[in-house]
C-alpha cells in the first residue's frame, strides 16, 4: 500500500491529519510562502500529541533555495533542534546558483541530521537536471525526494516521475502539489509508493469584529480572516484509496 504523507500547518491540522488516516505529516509553517521551519513551541507540542512519524520543513524564508551563510548556519540551527526534540526526518532542500544541488551545504545537512531520515523538497523541482540531481542525492543518502515532476502539479509531471523512477531505485520518489482524492488512482497506477498532498481547504474566522481598513499584509488579495487547515473528509477519501488497492 502506497503512504501518505499530510503537510500541516499546526498542531490542530496534525492532530487532525493523524486521526483521519495519515501516514506521516511534514510540519510547516507559512503556507503562503510554500512552508517555512516551525517555531519551537510547534515542534514540542507536535511531537507531544502526534504520534504518526512527523518530517518538519527546515527552510529559513520563502523564495529560491540558494541561502547566505546567515541562513544555511540557521538552517543547521534548527536542524540539531528537530534532532534533539526526537524527530524521526525532516525535510529540506540546497541549491547553488547554476541550479544544481549544492552538494558542500546538503553534505552538512545530511551530517547533522544524522539518523534522520531526510527528504529533499521541491527545491528538486527546481533544478537544472533532474537526473544528475537524483544520482547526487542519491549518494548523499537522501531518503527521499518530494517532486512535482518539475510540472505546475504532480499530475502533469507524472511521466518525469515514472522516468525518475526507472532511473535509480533510490532516494524514493514521493509524488507532490495537487494530489487529491480525484486523481490518486493514477499515481498509485504508475507505481508511486509514496504521496504528498496538503488535502487543504479555508476556514473562515470566527472573530465578528473585523478591521477593513488594516491589513498585516502587503499582498494586494491579502486576507487575515481566513486560513488553511486540513480537509479531514479529503486525507480520509484517499487513504480509503490507497486502502482499497
Amino acid at each position: 500500500m502506497a503512504l501518505l504523507e499530510i503537510c500541516c500547518y499546526g498542531i490542530d491540522c496534525a492532530v487532525a491529519a493523524e486521526q483521519a488516516g495519515a501516514d506521516r505529516i511534514e510540519l510547516c509553517a507559512a503556507p503562503k510562502e510554500g512552508g517555512l521551519t516551525p517555531s519551537a513551541g510547534m515542534l514540542r507540542s507536535v511531537r507531544q500529541r502526534v504520534s504518526i512519524p512527523v518530517h518538519p520543513i527546515i527552510r529559513p524564508r520563502g523564495g529560491d533555495f540558494c541561502y547566505s551563510a546567515g541562513e544555511f548556519s540557521e538552517m543547521l540551527d534548527d536542524i540539531a533542534f528537530a534532532r534533539e526534540l526526537g524527530y524521526p526526518g525532516l525535510v529540506t532542500g540546497v541549491l547553488d546558483e547554476d541550479g544544481g544541488v549544492d552538494m558542500l551545504r546538503m553534505e552538512k545537512v545530511m551530517a547533522a541530521a544524522q539518523g534522520m531520515a531526510v527528504t529533499f523538497h521541491r527545491a528538486f523541482d527546481m533544478c537544472r537536471d533532474p537526473f544528475l540531481a537524483q544520482t547526487q542525492l542519491a549518494e548523499l543518502g537522501v531518503a527521499r525526494i518530494l517532486t512535482s515532476g518539475q510540472a505546475p502539479n504532480a499530475e502533469a509531471g507524472l511521466s518525469l516521475i515514472t522516468e525518475l523512477k526507472r532511473h535509480h531505485a533510490t532516494p524514493i520518489i514521493m509524488a507532490g502539489a495537487g494530489v487529491r482524492p480525484g486523481n490518486i488512482e493514477a499515481f498509485v497506477a504508475a507505481g508511486v509508493v509514496e504521496l504528498h498532498s496538503s488535502a487543504s481547504m479555508t476556514q473562515f474566522s470566527p472573530m465578528r469584529y473585523r478591521q477593513a481598513a488594516v491589513s498585516m499584509s502587503s499582498g494586494e488579495a491579502a486576507d487575515e480572516f481566513n486560513r488553511y487547515i486540513v480537509d479531514v473528509e479529503a486525507v480520509a477519501a484517499m487513504k480509503a484509496v490507497l486502502v482499497a488497492k
